[in-house]
């Protein structure tokens, strides 16, 4: 490679990924990172315009592109398997590494926190996904764990399931949380049954319940500051 190149002698392709060699990461774009990840455009337009037509597609929202199924980046003409693939894989390991971070023994405390762990998770999702967090006696998390993932407006949880692996990981307090992809973080009269079994039933075992979280794209709602638990 010739160092004293400057940017504009690469080709149009090319050119984030000298400048993210010359100037780091941090110094691009959304849209040049996303056209790495295209790797080249087609005859008539360059990575960096594919890029930008996804970006648009997603309202120049990062979160927005996080829920955009390998189907709709499709829609971009110029995206096909490979490239829908690649950019969904790297946003996936996006939202891993955050989930990889978290464990490192964080403690909770407010519904908040919670929150920070869950959003990540469920906030870009069109389907309902449903999650556990398992604390220890001093509310330490131990394990993150989706227990189930449904529908557009439903999923079904098995209580059995989560109580069990209190006992499997040791855990004394459990918070829940389960996304709404229609946007509105009012609890269903479904969230309020399941949200009452699964404390009696944690109850029993000495384990209790903390909170139960709502998420509706950014915003959350904690059923357990609103009095509901």
């Amino acid at each position: 490679m010739n160092e004293s190149r400057t940017i504009k002698d690469w080709s149009a392709d090319d050119r984030p990924r000298e400048k993210m060699l010359q100037k780091g990461a941090t110094a691009l774009s959304d849209a040049e990172l996303l056209a790495i990840l295209i790797a080249s455009g087609t005859a008539k337009r360059t990575a960096l315009d594919l890029a930008r037509e996804i970006l648009d597609l997603a309202d120049k929202n990062i979160h927005e592109l996080g829920r955009l199924s390998i189907k709709e980046l499709q829609k971009v003409n110029g995206i096909g398997d490979a490239r829908a693939i690649t950019i969904c894989a790297a946003l996936e390991l996006g939202r891993r590494r955050q989930s990889n971070e978290r464990l490192e023994r964080t403690i909770i405390h407010t519904s908040r926190q919670a929150a920070n762990i869950f959003l990540p998770q469920l906030q870009d999702l069109n389907h309902e996904v449903f999650y556990v967090l398992y604390l220890n006696q001093s509310c330490k998390l131990v394990r993150e764990e989706q227990i189930s993932s449904g529908g557009h407006t439903a999923t079904v949880v098995d209580i059995r399931m989560i109580l069990k692996n209190c006992l499997l990981y040791n855990a004394n307090h459990i918070i829940v949380g389960h996304n709404h992809p229609s946007g509105s973080k009012k609890p269903s009269e479904a969230d309020k049954s399941l949200t009452l079994r699964l404390k009696e039933s944690a109850s029993l075992m000495d384990i209790k319940l903390v909170d139960h979280l709502i998420i509706a794209g950014g915003e959350f709602l904690s059923m357990a500051d609103e009095g509901m638990i």
